[in-house]
């Protein structure tokens, strides 16, 4: 989730509402029942590390918590010291392109072709492997979910077709590359929907997925839905598919939306926490125990979670819920906010995942070119390069 596009989503409070076939645009043809698949075993806990090619071919150096230089960050964070099993990786469709607001940001770089190496390296060194397809050619959440560029002039049947071939092909290339996803996001943060529209405009209500949407919308979110599942499910059998939501501070509003992708195959239920946006772990606990009680047959992963360990944006600038009381904006308070999430996690059998957002963020890079700007919520210090606390304390959750 990006800093510059979460401020839009701020102001999206509405819900889900049911889904039925009323006869408008006709998404592909019901998927057969999948055979029954085996649950998921064990336990999964890494990150997004979907810049740390970036960082690397512009040779910024990483060090430990004492100062030493690591060699190898991939193998540092599967070493005992870290305890990390696996990692995510998103994947643009072209972000070569400037955006749909006509601005460019160097942390989406993630073509076919860094993914396939990326994750070449991240399945040769053991790791779990999580594909994030994001259906965009920049950041998909909330507020975002921007039809690609190459895609622009494609009416809704031949969009249904080629988000299904889309897929097929780019997970083929894993498969080439050996690198096999063990779990396949169809969409970054889709509470409301995916492939909105070419053009932006946040006013409009066109394809979104709220409470008062139109029948059609859903059928169109949800045909969508099936058609990536379906080329999951031929290339990757043994990948687990994740529906990926951000309302895990709304736990009525998780409980619609999952309710209304009965007719999609998924294993997994992925959700974004952060505090600032998504309240305290009180409320994330409600929504897990619902979770549990609603779904009982699907895990939940935290597929994104992070903590500022500097310089947090100010309340109504970027932060909703301000828990430095608590968790203090310090190295130190970042580690608390981990250690805390760990202890609650722990307490719901639902949760076999969790992944921190962007832990390889490490300064910008020789001229901005890997990040424009700092996030500073990574588990790296952005001017000393040297490991933070939390990167040690996150291996206590599995």
């Amino acid at each position: 989730m990006s800093i510059s596009t979460i401020l839009n989503s701020l102001l999206l409070t509405v819900f889900l509402s049911a889904a039925c076939n009323n006869g408008d645009p006709v998404p592909p043809a019901d998927i057969p029942e999948p055979e029954e698949r085996p649950e998921t075993e064990g336990m999964f806990l890494g990150g997004d590390i979907s810049v740390l090619q970036s960082y690397e071919d512009k040779k910024v150096p990483y060090y430990d918590a004492e100062g030493r230089q690591i060699p190898d960050v991939l193998k540092y964070m599967k070493s005992e010291e870290v305890g990390w099993n696996a990692q995510r990786v998103r994947l643009f469709v072209d972000p070569k392109r400037v955006n749909p607001d006509g601005g460019t940001d160097a942390q989406v770089c993630q073509d076919i072709d860094y993914v396939v190496r990326l994750c070449k390296r991240i399945k040769d060194e053991g790791f779990a492997l999580m594909l994030d397809f994001h259906y965009s050619d920049t950041w998909a959440d909330p507020s975002n979910q921007w039809i690609p560029a190459q895609w622009a002039s494609l009416n809704e049947t031949e969009l249904y077709d080629k988000v299904y071939t889309y897929t097929k092909e780019c997970l083929l290339r894993l498969v080439d590359a050996g690198a096999v996803p063990d779990f396949i996001q169809p969409g970054n943060e889709v509470s409301y929907g995916m492939l909105w529209s070419a053009e932006v405009n946040r006013n409009s209500r066109v394809n979104r997925c709220y409470s008062d949407s139109p029948a059609e919308n859903w059928n169109r979110f949800l045909g969508f839905l099936q058609q990536a599942s379906k080329a999951c499910r031929e290339v990757c059998p043994k990948a687990q598919i994740i529906i990926h939501t951000e309302r895990s501070g709304e736990p009525q509003t998780l409980k619609d939306i999952y309710s209304r992708l009965s007719s999609v195959d998924y294993d997994i239920i992925g959700l974004s926490y952060y505090p600032i946006w998504h309240n305290s772990l009180s409320v994330l606990s409600q929504s897990l125990y619902l979770l549990a009680d609603e779904f009982p047959d699907k895990k939940v992963q935290i597929v994104e979670t992070a903590y500022h360990y500097q310089w947090q944006p100010p309340l109504g600038q970027g932060t909703i819920y301000d828990f430095s009381s608590q968790w203090p904006v310090s190295p130190e308070g970042q580690a608390a906010f981990a250690k805390d999430l760990i202890k609650e996690l722990k307490k719901h059998q639902n949760v076999n995942g969790l992944y921190w957002w962007f832990p390889e963020e490490n300064g910008n890079g020789p001229d901005c070119s890997v990040l424009t700007g700092w996030v500073n919520r990574g588990l790296w210090d952005n001017e000393s390069h040297r490991a933070l606390p939390a990167l040690y304390v996150l291996k206590e959750f599995i």
